[in-house]
């Protein structure tokens, strides 16, 4: 009888910590079992004594505030704030922005799918797909990126005027300055498919709608600045750039040596108010065309002329380029890739304070209007970027490896290659999903700086691997630039998405689960700001509301790890549809990551911030969480395509192999020992069981992008493939088209010599001696020619006079001199 009581409280324990039970709960169960102990069992006296002491040494201290709080939040609190992390006011300004979207339910350890699952899909208006089919098809068409890059070092005038006319430059601005308003996804979409052609268009387009000028004026802007800019903004009359980097401040922006001083001084003919400059930037792009410029600059009033503070913080001005003092309009050149980006310095350049954006009351605000609009503004851009290279190298090179022949075999068909051609499908799958996940997020109102910074890092780091195995497979074909290649420009640019809007090692080391810790968990920022209260009483009141609540958290999550990973997930309520297993690992693991996540915070404190590599396998673990929500929830929105599973299958199965690893790492080098073994054994009580694809599944992927499928339509959509001039897509989807036609042909043929009805060396000959005798007819003959000229059209590369590259030389009086001709003054 002992011991069946004794199991009923033990399964009482877990069920209500497993559930995250309310302390109210708790005393309440607790009561009600202890009542029923004490009446129904015949225990000891001690016993009974012993479980009724229990429940007055626990539940009653923690049921009357006053007691908790003397005796259990105070001390808490006084040790917090010895360890709690110093942080700059830029850095609390980094922490605060932005809002928390499904990556706060993977943070907590209990994600509700049900929620994520029900959100409305993504979709296109009218209007903003009548633009996708008109104006942005016609750009495509117009786009020459051999010349753009190679010849003109520009977009030629016609298209810079094109992109004016259509509204290009103001996809983001309302319609009542004469934008177009389109949603994010829109925006995104829109991205995709120029950027699969050219990253030197595409990034022209996506800086005056991303992080800058019209962004910050939307946000913060005066009605006057509004009014004057945004119509301008929209119409292109006005070409925006944002100066923010410079030579001592890239990643660390905040540490910009950029100064303004409060002073009197002259602005058209009048004594004004104002700010004197001296600043040095680089790497900004526009800035050689630009002919406003956003600038971040810290402020001081060593005066007081606008009050008591000397420091004023970060702030960000509108500067027209014709400003006094300014140098602006040389290049950068980066890696080939020509969008206009280069140097602004500035020495004692006077400004009046109405340029400040939003006016004196923004004043030291421009960090936080900077993360607040980054939070949102880097979900966009680079992975939309990386995806739509990457739907154009599925694309192209799925078609290539079916195309292409040795051995007298489609490249394709060896299993080297498919394993690379699924790694290309998967890829390029879990970044469309996250993509349109986290625009969707944006377009519900959400700013949502963990997601941003998640897709990021792994759209372009995915971009990179996808862009690297495209280069493999084509081989000479890819590294033969000129004007029919369409694989080296691409290949070249991945680097400069790998560095901007926050470098990579930064963004995976430092900002994915150290700012995902102080906003996803349920209390840490609660805990933060507790404790950074001035007024005692409210301080410790506000504190021990979260501390409590923290300490519950993470005994549920100990717990939750411990049932979820000894049933290895099968207890998990997930919808129920083919994907339901996954789902279920995908709560095992957000549940193992959340108690990992405390422990870590619990004996690291604020040391944790300086152990960059314990802090990135943390992010690891939550981005591939988020990646395979994506997934799951892109397949639905699709309409769970059968078709589709073997990519959907690939991409989960990678991502819990990947969580796997890294846990593995982060048990390895825990800092402490014990307790690394010891989660160890809780997270993965059976060993490590989690396998990568199989080849039968990658074999699988790769045949959705080596044929015409419907899979393939749906993983490249938004990839430009119409059949006009130029462009490389057309031209390879019609030799893919005659090549499957022609197999079955050149199987016969093939079988013929093998049973030596025919001879010949090669398979031309073989096929004009197969149609002497009437092994193939004449309009198979045709068709077997017609594909073998889309072949050899498709592998040819491109070569030149030793004259057409050396147009940036010239020889005078016998010497030589670089003449800089990558420069087109409009």
């Amino acid at each position: 009888m002992s011991f069946t009581w004794l199991l009923i409280g033990i399964l009482s324990f877990i069920i209500l910590f497993y559930q995250r039970a309310s302390l109210i709960v708790w005393t309440i169960s607790y009561t009600l079992l202890l009542i029923l102990f004490t009446r129904f069992n015949h225990a000891s006296v001690i016993a009974l004594s012993l479980a009724w002491l229990l429940f007055a040494i626990i539940f009653i201290p923690l049921n009357i505030a006053a007691v908790r709080k003397k005796y259990i939040s105070k001390p808490l609190l006084n040790f917090y704030r010895k360890v709690m992390p110093s942080m700059s006011r830029t850095e609390k300004e980094a922490l605060a922005a932005g809002t928390v979207t499904w990556e706060g339910d993977l943070f907590r350890g209990s994600p509700r799918w049900n929620n994520l699952m029900t959100l409305p899909k993504p979709q296109l208006s009218d209007e903003e797909q009548a633009f996708l089919n008109g104006p942005v098809e016609r750009l495509c068409a117009m786009i020459d990126d051999w010349d753009i890059t190679h010849n003109r070092a520009d977009l030629p005038p016609e298209m810079w005027q094109f992109l004016k006319d259509q509204g290009f430059f103001g996809l983001i601005i309302p319609k009542e300055y004469g934008g177009k308003q389109f949603s994010a996804y829109a925006h995104s979409q829109i991205l995709v498919k120029v950027y699969g052609l050219s990253a030197s268009v595409a990034t022209t387009i996506a800086v005056p709608n991303s992080l800058g000028p019209a962004e910050l004026l939307l946000h913060y802007g005066t009605v006057e600045q509004k009014n004057y800019y945004l119509p301008r903004l929209a119409r292109g009359e006005d070409i925006p750039c944002f100066a923010l980097t410079g030579p001592d401040a890239g990643s660390d922006a905040g540490s910009m040596p950029d100064k303004g001083v409060v002073s009197w001084g002259l602005h058209e003919g009048e004594k004004v108010l104002g700010i004197r400059l001296n600043f040095n930037k680089r790497y900004i792009t526009l800035a050689p065309v630009a002919t406003v410029i956003g600038l971040a600059f810290k402020l001081y009033d060593p005066e007081h002329l606008l009050g008591e503070i000397d420091e004023l913080g970060i702030t960000c001005a509108l500067i027209p380029r014709d400003t006094p003092n300014m140098t602006i309009g040389r290049r950068h050149f980066p890696l080939n890739i020509v969008f206009q980006n280069g140097p602004i310095h500035g020495e004692n350049v006077f400004i009046p304070l109405k340029w400040i954006i939003g006016g004196g009351s923004m004043v030291g605000q421009g960090w936080r209007m900077l993360m607040e609009c980054l939070a949102a503004g880097r979900a966009i851009s680079l992975p939309a970027g990386s995806t739509g290279g990457s739907k154009t190298l599925c694309y192209a090179t799925g078609a290539y490896a079916r195309v292409r022949k040795q051995f007298n075999v489609s490249i394709g068909r060896f299993e080297g290659i498919e394993e690379v051609l699924a790694r290309i499908a998967g890829s390029t799958y879990v970044m469309d999903a996250a993509r349109s996940l986290t625009a969707a997020a944006i377009d519900r109102g959400e700013k949502p700086a963990i997601a941003s910074a998640i897709l990021k890092y792994h759209a372009t780091e995915l971009g990179r691997h996808v862009a690297n195995d495209a280069m493999d497979i084509h081989g000479g074909k890819g590294i033969c630039l000129g004007p029919n290649n369409y694989v080296g420009r691409g290949y070249q640019s991945v680097p400069i998405a790998i560095t901007v809007e926050g470098a990579n090692i930064l963004t995976r080391s430092m900002i994915i689960f150290g700012q995902g810790a102080m906003r996803c968990h349920p209390y840490i920022f609660a805990e933060l700001e507790a404790a950074q209260l001035t007024d005692k009483n409210e301080q410790l009141n506000a504190f021990d509301k979260a501390i409590i609540g923290h300490i519950s958290f993470t005994v549920s999550n100990f717990v939750r790890t411990l049932v979820l990973s000894f049933t290895s997930g099968w207890l998990v309520q997930a919808p129920k549809n083919k994907m339901k297993r996954y789902f279920q690992q995908a709560t095992r693991f957000s549940s193992a990551f959340a108690l990992i996540a405390d422990v870590s915070l619990l004996l690291l404190g604020g040391a944790l911030k300086r152990k960059e590599s314990i802090s990135a396998r943390l992010g690891d673990i939550l981005s591939q969480l988020y990646l395979v929500s994506a997934v799951l929830k892109h397949h639905q929105d699709q309409g769970n395509p059968e078709e589709d599973e073997p990519i959907v299958k690939w991409a989960c199965e990678t991502s819990f192999y990947k969580i796997q690893q890294t846990f593995s790492e982060l048990f390895q080098n825990f800092p402490n020992r014990y307790m690394g073994v010891l989660l160890k054994f809780i997270i993965f009580p059976y060993g490590k069981n989690f396998v990568k694809p199989t080849d039968k599944l990658g074999r699988d992927v790769a045949e959705l992008i080596l044929s015409p499928t419907e899979a393939r339509d749906r993983l490249t959509a938004g990839a430009f493939t119409a059949q006009v001039p130029g462009n490389c897509l057309g031209v390879l989807e019609d030799a893919l088209l005659k090549t499957i036609a022609a197999e079955p042909i050149e199987k016969a043929i093939r079988t013929a010599k093998a049973n030596k009805l025919i001879h010949g060396d090669t398979i031309s000959e073989l096929a004009q001696i197969a149609l002497y005798n009437k092994v193939i007819s004449q309009t198979e003959y045709e068709i077997f020619l017609a594909a073998e000229e889309s072949r050899q059209a498709v592998i040819a590369v491109d070569d030149f006079a030793p004259e057409e590259l050396a147009r940036s030389l010239i020889i005078n009086n016998n010497e030589e001199i670089e003449v800089n001709t990558f420069y087109d003054e409009k």
